[in-house]
């Protein structure tokens, strides 16, 4: 289910049991639940994104509630539903600091190694953090750790206080955190706006000798 690098390393970052474990949670809440996002998509940002290739990470907390809305990368939903307000001022801040981009759906940032990462990986519908603290949260903090680990340098991009808390799992000095508040209408105008993080991360990436995120495509 996932990239080769990221079952191998992750392997080592984890209890032989675990992997059985969250299978066993899987099939038992999607047979009780509707659960979101669908099965196959569960593991979709490590899927879409390898280890090798990630160089920006955004941090989620778990997915959209919502029928259709989740599509296993944080933040991004199909073109063909409305985006969500979190989604709609990410967009905005993004219009401001570098221009339009025309879709909602963000796999293209996700094939540009962005990994689009959500702390609880699955949610029953309309029950925000219902799975939060259950089963998910040592194997997103281990891919955290292994992100941390590249002695390639990378951005993350820590937004609201739940994504902020992880800032704990970023050690190498070699890496840049962008850290403000959460895009939400809650908190977008106490410093969201304005906080350039689209621009601010490839003047990084290109500081750091690697190609930027074409953050429009």
């Amino acid at each position: 289910m996932l990239h080769s690098d990221w079952h191998d390393q992750l392997k080592k970052e984890l209890p032989d049991h675990y992997f059985q474990k969250i299978k066993q949670f899987i099939q038992k809440v999607y047979e009780e639940d509707i659960i979101y996002p669908k099965k196959e998509n569960i593991f979709k940002a490590l899927q879409e994104t390898s280890l090798k290739d990630t160089k920006v990470v955004i941090l989620g907390q778990d997915p959209y509630h919502g029928p259709n809305q989740a599509q296993g990368l944080s933040f991004s939903v199909p073109d063909d539903l409305q985006a969500p307000p979190s989604l709609q001022n990410i967009l905005k801040e993004l219009n401001e600091d570098i221009g339009m981009k025309k879709t909602h759906d963000l796999t293209s940032w996700a094939q540009q190694g962005v990994l689009l990462l959500n702390a609880c990986l699955t949610v029953p519908e309309h029950q925000a953090n219902a799975h939060q603290g259950l089963i998910w949260e040592p194997f997103t903090d281990a891919v955290i750790k292994l992100v941390n680990d590249k002695t390639v340098p990378v951005v993350f991009i820590l937004w609201g206080g739940f994504a902020r808390k992880k800032k704990g799992l970023i050690t190498s000095p070699i890496h840049y955190i962008i850290e403000g508040p959460h895009p939400s209408p809650l908190s977008a105008y106490r410093g969201f706006f304005g906080s350039k993080p689209f621009s601010k991360t490839n003047q990084f990436l290109q500081s750091t000798n690697q190609e930027p995120i074409n953050w429009l495509a």
